[in-house]
């Protein structure tokens, strides 16, 4: 039997759309391999699992991703049964069960249970002295001034009768707010209590007719109390135990939630830093300062790929390759390798533009610390049971040197970069500085490279290779020039300055004398445990 040609034709349409469709599925199937969300939450708090999940389902109303919007509907009514978000669940029922679905007897419950809580916690009599008392700065400052605002002193100061209960109801209505989703409120009623705990500054009295003995007699009531201020890091708090650091995880979920990422900055320094002073104090067992590290590396990720410009990916680099965050990473999350990746592939540029705008001593500086980010990373890289596109594509370049595989796996990043919620605003910036990383690798490896070839492996045509690599050398990033008869890149001599000389010499210095001294002694020792032996030995001759 034979077929016509309309039907060989047909038939070779319906199997090339076949193909595509099935490349099509490999791909949607890969991103949903790499995507990280599950892993992620693990170590979120719930109310940050909702940002997650609604980039989910934006990704999944562009078929960006294999999953189902019912089923990430499902998921989030599931995270907010233990919260106080009634509106917002029975909005997500609605959504799921169509808008003229009947709330559930359960929900309706739930709502009117909230809202009386809510109504008996704010009618709290000590919660609202409280609240006039901070809100009024004059009689706050003056407390404050004679070390008076504290839980200790207003407790027993019948005037204001501060007591740790009302404080305690006031924490829990901080609490029952943030339940709700008012995160603003919450955060700003864990600063008033935290205050409490706080020695800062003196406040500065700017009255123009404040009388100059009053001025003086106000600077010696201040030597005589002789005051010492806490650590400003920590919202000026003098000392830690773990009830205060429980209110500033608080803090730092309001900050993040809000969006507010300076202050989210400050609060994530103040947790880091607590965490270490109860280790230190023998406050805390290292098994919990372990997960408590891990926690917090997660809670990270809003903080610094939200404030990436503002030196947010140098701490974030800093933070990572600490050793006990290094530990935690490698002990309970591997796949944080992947943000830690990509942000050191980008603060290496950043410092490398840094170092070509300088002169002297900072440019060798900046040189040196890039080159030393790349070998700190893949040394974790050789540590962690972990890999996805962004951590091959950086293997095939520093490692094994494979060019084609770097091309193939950057293509994937871009794949992986998109469905990401903390990279996906990055991804531009990435796809341009992962492409500079492949052309500086094959630069080490060539003097000389053929434009043609070179728009091949940059997937550009070679006017368009020309004209970037010319960026790149009138932006001082390259030290290179074009040969236009040719048709190729003659690349500079990378030769290290005298300081970079110096450093890798005798950057092993100490150690490398402390070696020889310690073989030189072994030296002497067993020469002489060899002199005395035969000592021993005339003298036993001698007496026969």
């Amino acid at each position: 039997m034979t077929t016509s040609p309309s039907e060989e034709k047909e038939a070779s349409m319906d199997s090339a759309l076949a193909e595509e469709t099935t490349g099509e599925d490999a791909k949607l199937a890969a991103v949903a391999r790499w995507n990280l969300t599950s892993s992620v939450s693990q170590y979120l708090d719930l109310h940050m699992m909702f940002p997650l999940l609604e980039y989910v389902d934006s990704l999944i109303s562009t078929d960006a991703i294999q999953y189902s919007s019912s089923d990430v509907a499902a998921a989030r009514l599931s995270l907010l049964r233990p919260t106080h978000m009634v509106d917002y669940a029975m909005d997500i029922y609605r959504e799921l069960h169509g808008l003229d679905a009947e709330i559930p007897l359960e929900m309706e419950e739930q709502k009117s249970k909230v809202y009386e809580k809510m109504a008996e916690l704010k009618s709290d009599k000590g919660c609202k002295a409280f609240e006039d008392l901070f809100a009024n700065d004059e009689v706050r400052n003056k407390l404050i001034r004679d070390n008076e605002w504290n839980l200790a002193a207003l407790s027993t100061n019948s005037e204001y009768n501060i007591t740790p209960e009302v404080i305690d109801t006031y924490r829990q209505l901080a609490k029952f707010n943030f339940d709700c989703g008012d995160y603003r409120s919450s955060g700003d009623m864990l600063t008033k209590i935290l205050s409490l705990y706080a020695v800062p500054p003196l406040p500065k009295d700017d009255k123009d007719g404040e009388d100059i003995d009053d001025r003086l007699e106000q600077k010696q009531k201040e030597q005589q109390l002789k005051r010492n201020t806490g650590n400003p890091k920590v919202y000026y708090l003098t000392s830690i135990n773990p009830s205060l650091l429980q209110l500033l995880w608080g803090k730092l979920s309001c900050e993040i939630l809000v969006e507010n990422w300076e202050e989210a900055s400050t609060a994530l320094t103040a947790v880091q830093l607590s965490i270490e002073q109860l280790c230190n104090t023998k406050q805390m067992e290292p098994l919990e300062a372990l997960k408590q590290r891990t926690w917090l590396l997660h809670w990270s990720l809003f903080v610094f790929w939200n404030n990436s410009g503002s030196k947010g990916l140098e701490s974030m680099v800093e933070l990572f390759f600490t050793e006990k965050y290094l530990h935690a990473i490698t002990t309970n999350a591997p796949h944080l390798l992947r943000y830690l990746t990509a942000a050191v592939l980008l603060c290496k540029r950043r410092l490398a533009k840094s170092a070509s705008m300088s002169s002297g001593r900072h440019s060798n500086l900046s040189g040196m610390e890039a080159r030393r980010l790349m070998k700190d990373l893949v040394r974790v890289m050789h540590n962690c049971e972990y890999t996805d596109p962004i951590v091959e594509f950086v293997d095939c370049l520093c490692v094994k040197f494979d060019f084609e595989g770097a091309q193939k796996k950057l293509s994937e990043c871009q794949e992986v970069l998109d469905a990401d919620f903390f990279l996906c605003k990055q991804t531009a910036l990435f796809m341009e500085e992962a492409r500079v990383f492949v052309f500086e690798n094959y630069c080490r490896i060539h003097h000389k490279i053929d434009l043609g070839v070179l728009g091949n492996k940059l997937a550009m045509d070679q006017e368009s290779a020309e004209r970037w690599i010319v960026d790149l050398i009138r932006n001082a990033l390259l030290d290179a020039k074009i040969d236009a008869e040719e048709g190729c890149v003659v690349m500079g001599t990378d030769v290290p300055s005298i300081y970079e000389q110096v450093m890798d010499k005798t950057k092993d210095l100490n150690l490398r004398s402390s070696a020889l001294t310690q073989n030189l002694r072994s030296f002497v020792s067993e020469a002489r445990k060899e002199k005395a032996k035969k000592a021993r030995a005339a003298l036993e001759d001698a007496e026969y």
